[in-house]
């Protein structure tokens, strides 16, 4: 009998973010190969390397000051591409290891009560079912609010995956009143002795100003039942959206005192560079990635390694 011997292991969370960002990683690296193979480092290869970190999503701002970083004390001087990438690894990391905070559960707050917003098309209500997961397999007692009322698709999707996560659904017919749900599930939550309630919310930015009065009814609704809700405020941000994701946090900032950043899809785009981008305007903490479907696609962010998987340094 033939003997194939052991699979191989399943990959690490960290090769599959490095293959997640492959597209981000190759335009950058191979603008930078392009740019300091041609010349010494001067002027016009800082100012080549500015606008490759700007394509890259990383900002103006953010751009200006990693190719200062690469250029300060080194002007005349060969440099390689691999230094180049190097440098940029340690500069990225130190803008993202502040924003890099695990989300926690107050557990003397019962239930936590966790607000989760975002646009349509985001991967919210995904996330939510991801982070229910995680949060019932850690031994929590999650009940889910189906607060994005506007999308019967939406409210479909959360049942199916408290189904998944052993999470209770307090759900009712699409175009029924967001803020009421709420306050039903914080009740419900409550009579369940849940640790956690998750509460989803519809995202309609065209329609700022009728996302605004729905997101504060709905925190003014459930304050009536408990005054230091909502205890988490969390953003889900796509990464494919680029620097539209600074708009985005922008106008949430503006209805709601957010926590904590979310940023999925990090899968199969070149815009990687704007976590960075978001780290170095906002300094809202990110808590997860995600670089999937699956639930376990749904990992705590670490600056570290997603800096090395960004510039596709060792």
């Amino acid at each position: 009998m033939r003997d194939f011997g052991e699979a191989p292991p399943p990959p690490t969370f960290f090769e599959r973010l490095k293959e997640g960002l492959s597209r981000s990683t190759a335009g950058l690296t191979d603008n930078i190969a392009g740019i300091f193979t041609k010349h010494k480092l001067d002027a016009q290869s800082i100012a080549e390397l500015e606008e490759a970190l700007i394509k890259a999503d990383m900002g103006i701002v953010l751009a200006r000051k990693l190719s200062r970083a690469v250029g300060e004390g080194r002007y005349g001087a060969e440099i390689s591409d691999f230094d180049v990438r190097e440098i940029l690894r340690r500069e990225i990391a130190a803008v993202l290891r502040p924003v890099e905070k695990p989300f926690s559960v107050d557990g003397t707050k019962k239930p936590f009560v966790i607000l989760v917003a975002g646009v349509n098309g985001g991967g919210k209500t995904t996330t939510i079912g991801k982070l229910a997961k995680t949060l019932t397999r850690n031994g929590a007692k999650v009940v889910l609010a189906a607060g994005d009322t506007f999308r019967a698709a939406a409210i479909e999707q959360l049942v199916i995956w408290g189904k998944r996560s052993g999470a209770e659904v307090v759900s009712r017919a699409a175009g029924s009143d967001a803020a009421s749900l709420a306050f039903e599930a914080l009740e419900t939550a409550r009579v369940k002795t849940a640790d956690i309630l998750i509460i989803d919310t519809a995202g309609r930015l065209q329609n700022k100003a009728g996302l605004m009065a729905e997101l504060e009814k709905i925190v003014r609704v459930i304050r009536k039942l408990d005054a230091s809700a909502p205890h988490a405020t969390l953003l889900v941000l796509d990464a494919t959206t680029g620097q539209n994701a600074i708009g985005q946090v922008e106008a949430f900032k503006e209805i709601l005192p957010l926590t904590g950043l979310v940023m999925t899809k990090l899968d199969g785009t070149a815009k990687g560079g704007i976590l960075a981008a978001l780290a170095q305007k906002f300094s809202v903490p990110v808590h997860y990635i995600g670089v999937g479907e699956g639930a376990d696609d749904l990992q705590p962010f670490n600056a570290d390694n997603f800096a090395r998987a960004l510039t596709g340094s060792r």
